[in-house]
């Protein structure tokens, strides 16, 4: 991990508030970016399971997909302009728990004017995943 990339994705990050806090952290594993959403009580959405909130678990797949697409070198200014979302589908595959949870994201297609990453979340399993997205941006001129 360049520390270029690294200090890029800390000011992302750190200009987003509902990301700061989220608490999101992003580690470079090997060619990929991972994303790391801390557990806190607070992101719990059913306390009967307890369960994270789904809009947080959505919010967590996609900024993964945007600072991917970001850290991949699809977007050039510097200070980076973020990607628009135009669609976001997210598949619940079951409850998230009350623990730590990862995400990553796989670039489908980036041109000029349009991106499309996928995105898969897990927690104690990466072949378990608890959530999948399919993410489509608008990129910036």
């Amino acid at each position: 991990m360049t520390a270029a990339r690294t200090a890029l994705v800390q000011e992302l990050v750190g200009g987003i508030p509902y990301l700061r806090f989220l608490g999101l952290r992003f580690a470079f594993e090997g060619e990929g970016l991972m994303g790391v959403l801390p557990f806190d009580p607070g992101l719990i959405g059913n306390p009967l399971i307890p369960a994270l909130h789904g809009g947080v678990t959505a919010a967590f797949l996609e900024a993964t997909a945007m600072i991917a697409l970001v850290c991949e070198g699809m977007v050039e200014d510097l200070p980076p302009k973020l990607p628009k979302t135009i669609d976001l589908t997210v598949d619940y595959l079951r409850a998230g728990a009350a623990c730590d949870a990862y995400a990553s994201a796989r670039v489908l297609r980036a041109g000029r004017r349009y991106a499309s990453v996928q995105v898969e979340a897990w927690q104690d399993n990466r072949a378990r995943p608890f959530a999948q997205a399919n993410c489509h941006f608008l990129m910036p001129r």
